[in-house]
């Protein structure tokens, strides 16, 4: 195991030591906004105590990063592969243009997530969210999953503000999301809705198993007890005929 202790460095200085260590199992201890943490890595185990800055695991292309503690905006920009595990609150722009891998958030995410997400065969990314998602979420989503489950920071009891905020899935044109709940803001045209139970939602369940290892505490019986709103694009919207995994 390598460590770091980021307390005053610079995020230059820390990405090169984390480039140039042979060590795959990395612990950064006093991180207080370094920015492009992991970028475009592959084959690594990264454990962040503290709140990393922007752009968190950009790119990101098969490693695993655990955050103990909030992040910043655009984490997971445009990630290919490996898997985000923030055990606090995401800023704005999380998982934009995400094209693979999962990212989970155990509290709340904020503007524009998962806006320009994207999936071409095996490749579905996965934007877990834990509370719940400001405005714009899903905004010209192509593909991919997104669930936000609306409960409150302890994972332990339903969240009594709305799941998303307003302009969810404007422009959406593949993907899907679940959101736990049957109230939220009004939908663009572009959207359809359904109301689901868990029970009749197969593609929801190895998602909550992923959720629930990574965040034990999460109330799993509340989850599955639940309905959802299950949204997927207007299949007249003109957008959907124009992409390869539609």
């Amino acid at each position: 195991m390598y460590e770091i202790d980021a307390e005053k460095m610079s995020f230059s200085t820390l990405n090169e030591l984390i480039r140039k260590t042979a060590q795959s199992d990395i612990v950064i201890h006093n991180c207080c906004g370094q920015r492009y943490i992991a970028s475009g890595m592959s084959g690594k185990k990264i454990t962040i105590h503290g709140i990393p800055g922007n752009a968190l695991g950009a790119y990101l292309d098969g490693s695993t990063i655990t955050v103990q503690g909030n992040v910043q905006d655009a984490t997971g920009d445009t990630m290919n592969n490996g898997y985000l595990f923030i055990h606090g609150n995401a800023g704005d722009a999380t998982g934009y243009a995400m094209r693979g891998g999962t990212i989970c958030i155990q509290g709340n995410t904020g503007y524009r997530c998962g806006v320009h997400m994207k999936e071409y065969g095996n490749q579905i990314p996965k934007l877990l969210i834990g509370g719940k998602a400001g405005s714009f979420l899903g905004e010209y989503q192509a593909g991919g999953v997104i669930a936000v489950f609306n409960l409150t920071a302890d994972l332990q009891r339903p969240s009594e503000e709305p799941a998303v905020g307003n302009f969810c899935g404007s422009g959406m044109h593949g993907g899907v999301m679940f959101i736990r709940g049957e109230s939220f803001p009004s939908l663009p045209p572009q959207v359809a809705v359904k109301k689901m139970y868990y029970q009749e939602l197969p593609a929801l369940h190895p998602l909550l198993d992923i959720f629930c290892t990574v965040f034990p505490q999460t109330n799993r019986k509340l989850l599955e007890t639940s309905v959802y709103s299950v949204l997927t694009p207007n299949t007249d919207n003109p957008y959907k005929q124009l992409y390869t995994n539609n």
